[in-house]
């Protein structure tokens, strides 16, 4: 790998360790302010928001601009958020605004790796970003949960400085303060990325000229005969993934009595699995065998449905391990293809864009039908049930899909896999 590969490993290592950590204190925030039940749950879509309403700009932006000076722009957006938080504006709306950095950062982020490595590497790259991306999941969990937690809390709120009085009253305010630096950490790493020498493409004077390009480019990804699958398999797995964030600890609290700091660590548990299958996936996995992962796409909504029968941690660790290794062994090798279906017919940034805006939607999606199921008035044991019959039928359906085109579109979805194969062993 290059140098600057490792770079950007660092800057999106810190930058997702904040988000998660921020994550676990917006639901502890909620909680001791006496929100609801739906409120929590609607942490996840509120994050997705902005990914869907900004998809057709970010992707030109990432690509009209220096990779890693939009990461560092996106990381103060994030900054931006975590204030608002901290200094009184509802955690819903703030939280938002949190979401609307990483809208921005996304594209630079998955960009640059398709301008720095061959495609022979991007397997391996999909593997080491996802595997260090959900490293960060698991520690920035831990840490939100050990942050809120009543030890380091009452550590941090004994701070005094003298002559200045702060509106920092509770553990998940101390815990959003800590949060700022791990954000200001991730910008200096953005600074150190260098440039890939890949040409700009400005964007045009009139922003909503960049609606009908986005939208050519969704659809030309949609009509791919690999594309297509790639990008409804990933699309779904983010969607699930996004949202199990908040279904375990809802479901630790039911099942298990945990506290948010408890349950924390079983959210780290099931990231831990996925790491696991992401390394795996990208020692074993090429690009023209991806789509052979769809069947653990079904698997992972029946095993979301099992959670509901397991009342013992010493059961629900090894099970939460293998439903995130299910996970993580699916996207890595359909996310690389992904990449290489959209690099080829559109470049880096929009079909990265293109990728967010489908995933965050069905994040927002999945995310307001749990929220949804809960405000009227189904227990968490219920709502999970209908949150894995929806994506079990769901993955079950894009089997169905990528079968029709196997019979029906043989000669192209081949070649396709033939352009995949030679690109990965020769680049």
């Amino acid at each position: 790998m290059k140098r600057g590969f490792y770079t950007i490993m660092s800057a999106q290592f810190f930058s997702s360790l904040a988000d998660n950590a921020l994550f676990v204190a917006a639901v502890e925030l909620i909680r001791i302010g006496g929100g609801a039940e739906w409120q929590r749950a609607a942490l996840v879509p509120m994050f997705a928001l902005f990914y869907v309403i900004l998809a057709p700009f970010v992707g030109a932006f990432a690509d009209a601009r220096p990779k890693g000076q939009v990461m560092f722009a996106s990381n103060a957006i994030k900054v931006v958020g975590c204030l608002m938080m901290l200094f009184g504006t509802h955690p819903l709306m703030s939280y938002a605004i949190v979401g609307l950095g990483a809208a921005a950062y996304s594209p630079a982020k998955y960009g640059i790796l398709t301008e720095l490595l061959p495609a022979s590497q991007l397997v391996k790259a999909n593997g080491w970003i996802e595997g260090l991306t959900i490293a960060s999941i698991i520690l920035g969990v831990l840490l939100g949960g050990q942050l809120v937690g009543h030890s380091i809390s009452s550590w941090l709120l004994s701070f005094d400085l003298p002559l200045i009085e702060t509106s920092v009253d509770t553990p998940p305010e101390a815990a959003i303060g800590v949060i700022v630096f791990l954000y200001a950490l991730a910008a200096w790493f953005n600074t150190r990325i260098p440039r890939t020498g890949v040409e700009m493409r400005p964007m045009p004077a009139n922003p909503l000229q960049m609606l009908p390009d986005f939208w050519t480019c969704n659809s030309r990804l949609w009509k791919d005969k690999l594309g297509q699958i790639s990008l409804a398999t990933t699309t779904l797995f983010w969607g699930v993934s996004g949202n199990l964030r908040y279904i375990v600890l809802a479901w630790s609290a039911a099942a298990l009595g945990y506290s948010t700091t408890q349950a924390s660590s079983l959210v780290g548990v099931v990231a831990i699995g996925t790491a696991v299958g992401a390394v795996v996936a990208s020692v074993r996995m090429r690009l023209d065998m991806a789509t052979r992962v769809i069947p653990m796409g079904i698997a992972m909504g029946v095993l979301v449905i099992g959670m509901n029968f397991i009342t013992n941690v010493w059961v629900a660790a090894p099970f939460l391990v293998l439903l995130g290794g299910l996970g993580g062994f699916l996207v890595v090798p359909m996310n690389a293809l992904l990449q290489h279906r959209g690099h080829n017919l559109m470049g880096a940034g929009r079909s990265i864009a293109v990728q967010n805006f489908n995933e965050q939607a069905c994040i927002l999606a999945l995310g307001a039908f749990y929220s949804l199921s809960t405000g009227m008035g189904l227990s968490a044991f219920g709502a999970i049930t209908a949150f894995g019959v929806v994506v079990a039928g769901m993955m079950w359906m894009i089997q169905r899909w990528h079968q029709h085109n196997t019979v029906l579109h043989r000669e192209e979805v081949e070649h396709l896999l033939q352009i995949a194969r030679h690109d990965d062993l020769h680049d």
